[in-house]
């Protein structure tokens, strides 16, 4: 388990590993004996040893790296630059925008003091990351301009490289905008329900109108004029779409091929999903990776975000074991300049790490992010898919269980099953090579 590899195996393997723990091979010989022949045992108890040899098998316990006992480098940051919206989602996690306070912008003086930040906390490291998001970050539009071409001039003059994104509901998508974005090689994440029916039933806009057709019009208009690059379509299921293989097909027959449909997560809300419905999910990623292989196997593939999954490296072990870093390599800005560990704990008590102006005043809370990857969850211990998911999110662990250190079991549950999917699209597609 510790390897998270993935092996293909015939049959007679997988009848011997029901007995072989590593150490016992005659016992493990004995209890298929009669039922295999015994050369053929030991033939592949041999190859299952030098599995071990390389550590691909039973391998051994992971030790934390000793960089984590350091404070930690800011890699990212997230900027709220609008406490608003022109949509009023019905799931929405930030209040619509608000984050439990009061509509605001994010004015330029905030903006800049958060690149300075990034800038002196990112220390020797030159590849950083900057979101603008919301709300929706394009009710801000001027600082957006004004952060974008800051950062610019900063990375001339510092070395630095950023990567600019945008997480937007594509209503204010107009033609100049189009154009800005593309000319400042701002990546963009753009979200999109599915159906028209499944999407304006959530997304409405401040007036309670549907927004699919202009929405639809102006991503298309936005992904055409950057060649279908540098850009994903997001989407979103509740309850009231658990059918969301029809979403995802949708999105795919509406001209784009780079998606990802993330399961909502609220408490306490009709349209929550919850452990009564995981059966139903379940079958619902069987029914997409069924979709998803026969459109490869027909030349009209798309990319998945969760289906992607590298079974012959993947990420670093420091990245395995804390995923995306919230709360001490990633830090999200409040309009106001507060700084918080993500972008979801924005305007949770006891959250505030401190200000881009004052820098983080709240000295344990980073320490406790850091130390919170999936070794430090006793929860994980015996999860196979620790290593893939590093403990899953600490936000919702945090909305469920006031403890970003007991992972939302719901999230678990249908985080394993997509990795299971994925494990089997990647392995079908490569025997198919």
């Amino acid at each position: 388990m510790n390897s998270a590899a993935v092996h293909f195996i015939d049959k007679m393997t997988y009848d011997l590993l029901d007995f072989f723990d590593g150490t016992n091979d005659d016992e493990a010989m004995r209890a298929l004996s009669g039922k295999y022949p015994e050369e053929e045992l030991r033939e592949v108890l041999s190859e299952l040893h030098e599995l071990m040899d390389v550590q691909q098998l039973f391998a051994p316990d992971i030790s934390v790296p000793p960089t984590f006992a350091a404070e930690g480098v800011v890699k990212s940051m997230c900027l709220m630059v609008a406490h608003d919206c022109n949509l009023r989602c019905g799931y929405c996690f930030a209040g619509t925008g608000e984050y439990g306070g009061k509509r605001e912008l994010m004015s330029r003086e905030v903006g800049e003091a958060a690149v300075e930040y990034i800038i002196d906390h990112s220390k020797g490291r030159k590849h950083c990351e900057i979101d603008f998001f919301g709300g929706e970050p394009l009710v801000n539009l001027p600082v957006v301009k004004y952060v974008t071409e800051y950062v610019r001039r900063r990375e001339k003059e510092t070395g630095k490289v950023f990567k600019l994104t945008l997480t937007t509901n594509g209503l204010l998508l107009s033609e100049d905008v189009r154009n800005w974005l593309n000319e400042n090689r701002v990546s963009l994440v753009l979200s999109l329900d599915g159906r028209r029916e499944v999407h304006d039933r959530m997304r409405p806009d401040a007036g309670g109108n549907g927004t699919y057709d202009r929405v639809l019009k102006n991503f298309r208009s936005m992904v055409d004029s950057r060649d279908g690059k540098d850009y994903f379509l997001r989407g979103t299921y509740t309850k009231y779409n658990l059918d969301f293989t029809k979403d995802v097909l949708s999105m795919a027959d509406a001209g784009f091929d780079v998606l990802s449909v993330e399961p909502v997560v609220a408490k306490d809300a009709p349209y929550a999903i919850e452990e009564a419905d995981l059966p139903r999910v379940y079958e619902e990623y069987d029914r997409l990776t069924e979709a998803y292989l026969e459109r490869h196997r027909a030349g009209d593939g798309f990319f998945f975000f969760h289906f992607n999954m590298d079974l012959s490296g993947g990420p670093c072990v420091a990245k395995r074991l804390s995923g995306c870093g919230a709360g001490h390599e990633y830090y999200a800005v409040a309009a106001n300049g507060d700084l918080y560990p993500c972008h979801q704990f924005v305007g949770r008590e006891g959250y505030r790490l401190g200000s881009v102006f004052e820098g983080v005043t709240n000295k344990e809370l980073p320490k406790y992010f850091r130390e919170s990857h999936v070794l430090n969850k006793s929860k994980c211990n015996d999860c196979w898919a620790r290593f893939f998911c590093s403990g899953g999110c600490h936000a919702n662990a945090d909305l469920f269980h006031g403890d970003i250190r007991e992972p939302y079991e719901v999230g678990c549950a249908i985080q394993k099953k997509r990795l299971e999917c994925a494990i089997r699209v990647q392995a079908e597609l490569a025997l198919e090579k």
